[in-house]
């Protein structure tokens, strides 16, 4: 029986303060979906795009403005 992962625990930095962010990333609903979260430190806005590449997840964080 094959049991699919539907949630993994990820970190990313914020390109504000560099500071590691935590961050749950579900397999049937985030992938090259965009999401805005607060970085957990400096609470700055933070663009998230989440890409399934043959690397495996890919964790794209970037300014809100840019």
């Amino acid at each position: 029986m094959r049991v699919r992962q539907r949630a993994l625990a990820s970190k990313f930095e914020c390109p504000y303060c560099m500071t590691y962010n935590d961050i749950e990333i579900d397999f049937q609903n985030d992938i090259e979906q965009t999401q805005i979260v607060d970085c957990q430190i400096c609470c700055q806005p933070i663009d998230i795009i989440v890409h399934n590449n043959e690397f495996g997840i890919q964790i794209e964080a970037k300014r809100d403005y840019d």
